[in-house]
Order: structure tokens, then sequence, then C-alpha cells
């Protein structure tokens, strides 16, 4: 006689999904492995499962199977799976198995906790009055996964355009362990890359006179970028510039006849993005001109502001506040970091929520941060992100339907199941 399976929300469950995606950590939007395990994990439960064309993703949809007031409704749940190119450095026994990739950013707790979201609404589907998409997203460092989601349809899997979002990010070193933080308004910051090569005239560095020396006209660029970003720019809606690569030359007495640099910019309104792509090209050629050098000016654009809607992050309050083992903070001040999961806010309302996640009992100032070789995440934050998920959810859509005292209670059991 087989044992009969260990229920999908368990944190014994959750515990062992997390530990097995956190040996095979995967990078960019091909994740194979991850892929089959998140599969594997989902099979037992009753969802309409289908996988990306261009891309490792997993869409999955539960259908509720109460009736609706109005239009039918869905929501969707995100967490991102993909990893970094980072040799870890934890010793932890279940370390990954991949040289020079690692889960350094929790993203194998997100996929646990969207699964451990799962098992929690599908035993409530018969409860719910409305539907759930469950975006398991690869490529969310730097190759715009979510994007590339929303164009194979992802936003619609469930039939209707869903009408709210939910993300959820893990951090070490942000806030106590079981803290949701969220804020109205832009969260995390766009980002986006910029690139000039400036062109001059080389020569001998004993006579600078006789060149025009792009190493100096490139040196005066990077400073007039920081005094545009205090003296051009409102500090309350404020710009984030880092030259983070310079290249020029090759020995201490030749002027090059080129200099090259790359920065990045991060922004927190789509306006102020849009002003900036005109100001820095301005100031850039300005200096050019000063030195009679010439300068191409590339501003390549990534992540859009994340901006969280203003009714949703109020709901999220209200579940964060009453979750058992969760405690909630407003943030004050959005992050300078950067989120994908900012295409699905373009495009429907939604939230993106912050989840402290270090170890417990250890000071939040001595936790090693997200993206460190030695970063760590406490297990037992998984039932928590699971919980807030599925509460979130199932709220999202009772709003929707009568007040009756099934739908109540039904919130209410949303906190059981896992242990």
């Amino acid at each position: 006689m087989s044992a009969t399976p260990r229920p999908v929300g368990t944190l014994e469950r959750l515990r062992t999904i997390r530990r097995a995606l956190h040996q095979v950590p995967e990078l960019g939007l091909h994740l194979p492995q991850t892929q089959r395990l998140v599969l594997d994990a989902l099979a037992p439960l009753p969802l309409e499962t289908r996988t990306g064309e261009g891309l490792s993703s997993v869409v999955a949809v539960l259908r509720g199977g109460a009736p609706a007031v109005g239009d039918r409704r869905a929501v969707l749940l995100r967490a991102d799976m993909d990893a970094l190119p980072i040799e870890e450095k934890t010793g932890l026994p279940y370390a990954s198995a991949q040289p020079g990739a690692m889960h350094a950013c929790g993203h194998d707790l997100h996929t646990a906790m969207l699964i451990g979201a799962a098992g929690l609404l599908a035993e409530r589907a018969a409860s719910l009055p409305g539907d759930v998409v469950f975006m398991f997203q690869p490529g969310e460092e730097g190759d715009a996964g979510a994007r590339h989601m929303i164009e194979e349809g992802v936003l619609d899997a469930a039939g209707e355009r869903v009408c709210a979002a939910l993300a959820l990010h893990v951090f070490a070193g942000v806030a106590p362990f079981g803290t949701v933080l969220t804020r109205p308004g832009a969260i995390m910051a766009a980002s986006d890359a910029l690139r000039v090569t400036v062109r001059g005239r080389g020569g001998h560095a004993s006579m600078p006179h006789t060149a025009r020396d792009p190493i100096t006209a490139a040196a005066e660029m990077v400073l007039g970028l920081q005094t545009a970003v205090t003296r051009r720019i409102d500090a309350l809606d404020p710009v984030v510039c880092t030259v983070g690569i310079m290249r020029a030359g090759t020995r201490r007495n030749v002027i090059p006849d080129s200099a090259y640099f790359e920065a990045t910019i991060r922004t927190f309104s789509h306006a102020r993005r849009e002003s900036v792509r005109k100001l820095f090209p301005q100031v850039i050629h300005g200096i050019a001109a000063a030195h009679d050098v010439t300068a191409e000016v590339t501003i390549e654009p990534f992540y859009p502001p994340t901006v969280s809607d203003a009714a949703e992050a109020g709901l999220l309050r209200d579940v964060a506040a009453g979750l058992p083992g969760a405690r909630y903070a407003e943030l004050p001040a959005p992050l300078t970091t950067a989120e994908d999961f900012a295409y699905v806010l373009e495009q429907v309302p939604g939230v993106m929520a912050l989840l402290g996640a270090g170890p417990r009992g250890t000071d939040v100032d001595r936790q090693i941060p997200n993206h460190s070789a030695t970063v760590l995440f406490d297990d037992d934050v998984l039932p928590i992100g699971a919980r807030l998920y599925a509460e979130w959810a199932g709220r999202r859509l009772r709003d929707a339907a009568p007040a009756s005292s099934h739908s109540r209670s039904a919130e209410g059991a949303v906190h059981a199941a896992i242990l």
C-alpha cells in the first residue's frame, strides 16, 4: 500500500521543495531543471498548467467554484525562479551543486512559497468566486522574463485579463524576520543603462595641447552628470546615476583617441525617467563641445519603475496585519533596486511586497544581504509567504462576491494547513 502524499502546503514539504531548488540554480530564461521541479510539485493539484514557448516558464490556473457577482474575475500571483552567477560560499548541506550559480536573491523561496499558496488555494477552490493565475517566471535577473511572459499571454491565462497582481520578494538585512513591507506608489526604481563613447585625437602625453584628450572630457562628463542630478533634478523625484565602467588608454604617456564609460540610472517615476533621457545627453554633448571632442550617447531602457496601486497595497497591509507569524510595516521610501514585476504593474493594478527572511534571532544590521555568496535565508518564512499569497488572493476575489458567512469563514480557513 502506497504512503499518503504529504500535503503540498506543509512546512516540511515547502522546505524540501525550496532546498531541492536551491541545489540546482539556473540562470536566465531557460531553467529546465527548475521548471521540472515546479511541474512535479504542482502535479497533485487541480490546476490547468502550461509551459512557456520561448522560455522555461510555468503558468497554472486554479478555477474557483463559487458564483461571482458581475463579471468573473481572476487575480495573479507571481514568483521568479532564476538564480545569479555567483559561486556559493555558505557551506550549507543543500548548497548549490552548480558551479558559478547560486540562489543568492531568494527566488527559490519565492517559488516554494507560490507552490504552497497553490496548495492552500486548491483546498478552498470551491469557495473562490474567481480564478487564480500562478506565474512562475524565469529571467528576472536582467532578462525581462516578466515581459516575455506577458507577450506569451500570462495576464489572460484564465480567459479574462487578471484584475490584480501580487509578487513577494524576500530580503535579508532589510527587516526583521516575518516583517511584511510595502507602500503605495513607487516601491522600486527603474533601471536604465547609459553608455558613452568619447572620441578625441590622440597624442603624446607630454604635449596635450596638440591632442584632444578624451579622458579629461570623460572625467568631466562623469562629474557633470552628478552635478546635474543635484542641480537640475527635483530632490523629491530623485535620480541615482552611478558610473560602474570606465575604460581608456594603453600607456601612461599616450593620450588615446577615445574613452568609454557606462552608468546605471535609477528613477522612481515614468516622468522623471523620460526627463533624464533628454537631460543626460544634453549635459554630455555640452561638455564634449567645450573640449572639442565628440560623444556617442545611448540610454538603453531596462526595467521600468515598480509602482504599487494604493488600493491593492492597502489590502496587502490588512492581510499582513492579521497573518499569524507576520507583522506589517510600511516601507518609508522606495528601494533603489529594480524589479521586472514592474512590467506586470504597468498592465494591471497590483502590489509588490517585501518579506524579512534573514535568520531569526540575528540582528538585521548583521545579516548578510541579498546577492552575496554567503547570504542565508530562514526556511521558517516559507509558510508566511505562502499564506500571504493565498490570503491576499482569496480576499481580492471575495471582494467581488457577496459578503456571505461562507466567504467569511473561507477567509479565516486559509491560515490553516501549513504546520
